[in-house]
């Protein structure tokens, strides 16, 4: 491996994506190649990871999973009980930031990200279409699964509303990789439990239906790990049922033209430092120990620049000109209905002055905005935690 080939991106990609067809609707699936590095002598035992597959033969596939709630706590609980530890308090029941997190599911490697809830009524339309699309870099090249969670004895009417809010900012055919997500702690267990969903509440069902008839009920204690493989399993069976391909739209297009635009820009500003280290690691290392080490150094930068680029791209910067551009038309409009009285050339004047201030506002309102999520909360995306949190390991011995 050449220090030349690290540096030009073709072993710094964390895997590689399929082709989109002529409209962008659908991918035909892609193969990835964003596996841990093997030491010398490293075998496939029963332990080791290489053993751990799936019965649908996607076992090497990083799943990513965007979790919705439609309000309430039941998304992070959700979250906690897929990763299997408690990354959410159990008395949060908002967060005002998109975010990532990491980790394994019944030996699967999954990322999951949370996005507001959709009747969020603390947050302003704009911030709204802004966590969409931060949504949307976190989950992009597209995902493979998209679980809508929901408190199954606390079906609101909004609730009922929640698929169909979805296919409004996802695309209608992202139903063909959604599940319903039911939390429940009561006494009501196996068939008499399904039968409530199925037959006795007529909500539930229609809830379901809405998605295919794809549902899971899960517990409030993560701890529990009661159903966490047949949940795997329920993902699985939708994912083959889709030919293995994730969900893609043209606004996940975008998303991810923009963060591999992003990630070409950091990984350029960090050439000089990348050709250091690998003519360190040359000078300490030889054959396949040397082979070990570049693999783990290049898997790690890779991730690292992704996640930052997930985080920090142009298409996420642009809710930010929006709000400028859409300022200084309202003032603009503004100053010229006040100006008026004084003539046109109060109208003018009125315009060009009302023009400035909106648009002023509008920028100021976003970077208000985006200074609130840097404060409010203690789950603000961290391109850094996250990227420890799964890439960190003992150094070899």
């Amino acid at each position: 491996m050449t220090i030349e080939r690290m540096i030009h991106g073709g072993d710094l990609a964390v895997d590689t994506r399929g082709m989109m067809d002529e409209d962008g609707a659908k991918e035909c699936g892609y193969l990835d190649t964003d596996k841990e590095p093997r030491r010398p002598g490293d075998t496939d035992g029963p332990g080791s990871r290489a053993a751990v597959t799936s019965v649908q033969g996607f076992g090497d596939v990083e799943l990513r999973i965007l979790v919705i709630g439609s309000s309430g706590s039941s998304q992070f609980l959700l979250t906690n009980f897929i990763l299997g530890r408690q990354e959410f308090s159990e008395d949060v029941y908002s967060i005002s930031s998109s975010q990532k997190n990491v980790g394994e599911f019944v030996g699967r490697r999954v990322a999951v990200v949370n996005r507001p809830n959709l009747y969020n009524k603390d947050l302003s339309k704009s911030k709204m279409r802004k966590e969409m699309r931060r949504s949307m870099c976190l989950t992009s090249p597209g995902p493979h699964a998209v679980l809508i969670a929901f408190d199954l004895e606390k079906i609101s009417p909004n609730d009922m509303k929640t698929p169909k809010l979805v296919t409004n900012k996802f695309g209608e055919n992202v139903l063909n990789y959604t599940m319903v997500l039911l939390v429940y702690d009561g006494h009501l267990r196996g068939r008499a439990l399904n039968d409530k969903v199925m037959r006795t509440d007529w909500h539930l069902r229609e809830l379901v239906e809405q998605c295919n008839c794809r549902y899971h009920i899960f517990s409030k204690n993560w701890r529990n790990r009661a159903g966490s493989r047949e949940l795997l399993h329920k993902i699985e069976r939708m994912l083959q049922a889709m030919g293995g391909h994730h969900y893609i739209n043209r606004s996940y297009k975008r998303a991810e033209d923009s963060v591999r635009t992003e990630e070409r820009k950091l990984r350029n500003k960090r050439r000089s430092e990348i050709e250091r280290t690998c003519r360190e690691l040359e000078e300490q290392f030889q054959g396949d120990e040397l082979r070990w080490q570049m693999d783990n150094y290049n898997g790690s930068v890779g991730a690292e620049i992704r996640a930052k680029a997930e985080l920090q791209n142009r298409w996420l910067r642009t809710s930010l000109a929006v709000g400028l551009g859409l300022g200084f038309i309202a003032g603009a409009a503004m100053g010229m209905i006040v100006g008026s009285v004084e003539g046109p050339g109060g109208m003018v004047l009125g315009g060009a002055v009302g023009g400035i201030v909106g648009g002023a506002s509008g920028a100021a309102s976003q970077l208000a905005i985006q200074h609130l999520d840097e404060r409010v909360g203690s789950h603000t995306p961290n391109f850094n935690t996250a990227f420890i949190n799964r890439f960190f390991r003992a150094p070899p011995v």
